[in-house]
């Protein structure tokens, strides 16, 4: 994605704040806003940044496995299945 066109500055924002949130809501694209010509945040809408903040939770729980799966702590499927089983006719 270009973010090229999605560049505002400070400024644009202080004065069209109603306009970039619709356009944030209805584009789901995130803002680029600059100060003195430099980058200083991105604005996003919510129901974007919850999907990404999701995915990164995601994410997380698959390079955790990754680390687990190094450090040997696995087991064999049948093993699992056995067991929760067991605990189904446990019940």
């Amino acid at each position: 994605m270009r973010y090229s066109a999605q560049v505002k500055p400070i400024s644009y924002l202080k004065a069209n704040a109603a306009e970039v949130l619709a356009q944030l809501t209805e584009g789901r694209r995130p803002l680029i806003i600059t100060q003195n010509g430099e980058a200083k945040a991105v604005i996003q809408d919510v129901a974007s940044y919850e999907e990404t903040q999701e995915t990164l939770a995601l994410l997380k729980i698959l390079a955790l496995g990754n680390v687990e799966i190094e450090a040997g702590k696995v087991k064999p499927v049948g093993e699992v299945v056995a067991r929760l089983r067991a605990k189904q006719v446990g019940k």
